[in-house]
């Protein structure tokens, strides 16, 4: 067996881990068409309970923050009894699980919202080839912006979302604030033209996730709240000139809630906006004094590199978490991974196929 430091414990503030590797989250659409989590789900998330920390698909806190075709939402009392059946599988089978908590802002439609326009922090468009909806694809809209008033009642729908995270058994909760979504929006010069409170600088562009961060910890203790970044990305048109100094920023800002974690999509495989050199781990460090967590395009190798450098104290690994739901055990013995699933498997709502019909590695 290979004595990985992947396969070393981590105490998460109290938190035991059993290894170092996390479970990304993936958008992987079998909600159905009500967004209530259902059996397949839980047997998908079961199947790899093995990863020291599963963080569920992006899951929406609210209908005003839907967007991507049946993905599960935490908004109903359906959805928390839906997730409770996740959350109690995964803890029988030795498993810890974080609710990953989502806003999709301007990446929406108004299809999804009975005609009203998708909400942003300025009416600045996606640029791109259109968004998935039940009528098939559709261009992407001017969203509305968001009025100052009504900012504490969307910030109030993430505490009300961690509330029935916790009733729902979660073991705590990650906040969305990467990927062009509606904090990321708030963060970065490029989708945020506001002159009030929450726009016009960097501190100012921080406001949002920090009043997040603030009614998020209200419900959970700090310790048990994780957020995720993305400060390389391009992924829903993102990209902003300054956006080294914006995500040092928002970083020192969350340095002093004494979070979970923070979780930085330092890979450029899912796209790179490349306006500068890519902000690397060690500059998260330099101003986070908590547990980093390394994602997107990490392989056994530069994972266990990352680990033993310090840059990351835990690693997420997504794609290759689609198609081997053992990937634990496939690291630990030197194991071949699986081919990976055809992306046409990966957002279809189709049941159990390609999202639960990967067997483990088989052993003789």
């Amino acid at each position: 067996m290979h004595a990985s430091p992947l396969l070393q414990p981590f105490d998460l503030h109290g938190l035991p881990l059993p290894n170092r590797m996390v479970m990304a989250p993936l958008t992987r659409s079998r909600a159905g068409s009500e967004r209530i989590p259902n059996a397949v789900m839980a047997q998908y998330y079961t199947q790899r309970a093995s990863a020291g920390l599963i963080i569920s698909e992006a899951t929406t806190i609210s209908s005003e923050a839907n967007g991507w075709l049946e993905s599960p939402g935490i908004y109903s009392d359906a959805m928390v009894a839906g997730w409770k059946t996740v959350t109690q599988a995964v803890h029988n089978h030795g498993g810890r699980i974080f609710l990953q908590l989502w806003h999709m802002g301007r990446a929406s439609h108004s299809s999804f919202h009975g005609g009203s326009l998708p909400v942003a922090p300025s009416p600045i468009p996606i640029n791109g080839d259109g968004i998935p909806t039940t009528a098939g694809k559709q261009p992407y809209e001017t969203p509305r912006s968001l009025d100052t008033a009504e900012i504490p009642r969307v910030v109030d729908d993430y505490r009300t979302a961690a509330a029935r995270a916790k009733e729902a058994g979660f073991d705590g909760v990650e906040v969305h604030a990467a990927n062009g979504y509606l904090i990321d929006q708030f963060l970065q010069s490029k989708t945020n033209h506001r002159t009030d409170a929450y726009g016009g600088n960097v501190i100012n562009r921080c406001r949002f996730l920090r009043d997040v961060v603030e009614a998020v910890t209200s419900v959970w203790p700090a310790s048990r709240v994780g957020v995720r970044l993305s400060p390389n990305g391009s992924f829903n048109d993102m990209g902003s000139p300054d956006f080294r100094d914006q995500f040092t920023a928002a970083a020192r800002a969350l340095d002093p809630f004494g979070l979970a974690y923070l979780h930085v999509v330092d890979g450029l495989g899912f796209g790179f906006h490349e306006l500068a050199k890519a902000m690397t781990l060690a500059e998260f460090r330099k101003v986070f004094r908590g547990p980093l967590m390394g994602n997107c395009g990490y392989t056994q190798e530069t994972a266990e590199a990352a680990i033993t450098s310090g840059a990351a104290d835990l690693i997420a690994f997504g794609r290759p978490y689609i198609s081997n739901p053992d990937l634990v055990d496939r690291f630990a013995h030197g194991w071949p991974l699986a081919a990976p699933a055809p992306m046409a498997d990966w957002y279809s709502p189709q049941g159990g196929r390609g999202y639960t019909d990967f067997p483990a590695y088989p052993v003789s």
